[in-house]
């Protein structure tokens, strides 16, 4: 059941009166109600930065938005996004999302070009879905006036289904871009965090492995005991 838009407008804004916000994230919004909300709280904050990882389905596949949500976010929300995160998948439907028969004949660079087109200053492609041997994550965006590829970044493919790691990789760059970091510093730095959190990934059951957001603090302590033993 998808929260209610006015209990979000109340709570957003209440914690917005009172605290300071140095970067904004979104994913699962729910519904079209939601979207609009959110549309009109983020735009009285143009300063800061919004990162949106535009959910769609969940890992299993499970359907979580609609034909009117995915237009409700390409035209209320990214037209004021600093960054958007799709993955491969999603980057065709939201692209094509009032063309569908386009889907399946577009290439990633045409899906981020779209994407670009709405308003939003970038967009990074996610390649976990894409049958290459490395994953392929690109970052695109305006550059000398013209929009493309700004980079691609090549990271070992690792064995496994993992839940969160989009998550973690959208709010790993929106807390580096709230630190002041450049674009390209924070996609970087959360692409190498969000990679060993998968490397360290635990897996609780029979399910899906989850992300380890804190493989840092473990490996600190486990180094630190390591040196009380040497001594």
């Amino acid at each position: 059941m998808p929260l209610d838009a006015d209990w979000i407008n109340e709570q957003a804004r209440t914690i917005l009166e009172d605290v300071s916000v140095s970067a904004f994230k979104l994913g699962l919004l729910g519904s079209v109600e939601n979207v609009a909300v959110i549309a009109e709280i983020v735009a009285d904050y143009p300063d800061v930065p919004l990162i949106i990882d535009p959910i769609l389905a969940s890992g299993r596949g499970d359907e979580l938005s609609n034909e009117e949500m995915q237009a409700a976010m390409c035209e209320l929300l990214f037209p004021q996004a600093t960054l958007i995160t799709p993955n491969s998948l999603e980057a065709r439907r939201l692209a094509y999302y009032d063309e569908g028969d386009e889907v399946k004949h577009s290439s990633l660079e045409e899906c981020a070009l779209r994407l670009l087109s709405m308003g939003t200053e970038y967009v990074m492609i996610t390649g976990t879905h894409e049958r290459s041997l490395d994953v392929v994550n690109s970052l695109y965006g305006v550059q000398n006036e013209v929009p493309g590829l700004i980079k691609d970044y090549h990271w070992e493919r690792l064995p496994g289904s993992y839940h969160g790691s989009g998550c973690t990789l959208t709010s790993a760059i929106t807390a580096c871009l709230a630190h002041g970091l450049s674009m390209e510093e924070a996609v970087h730095e959360a692409q190498e965090f969000t990679w060993q959190t998968l490397r360290h990934a635990f897996r609780p059951g029979m399910g899906q492995f989850i992300p380890d957001r804190f493989f840092w603090a473990r490996e600190s302590d486990v180094q630190e005991k390591a040196s009380e033993l040497q001594h």
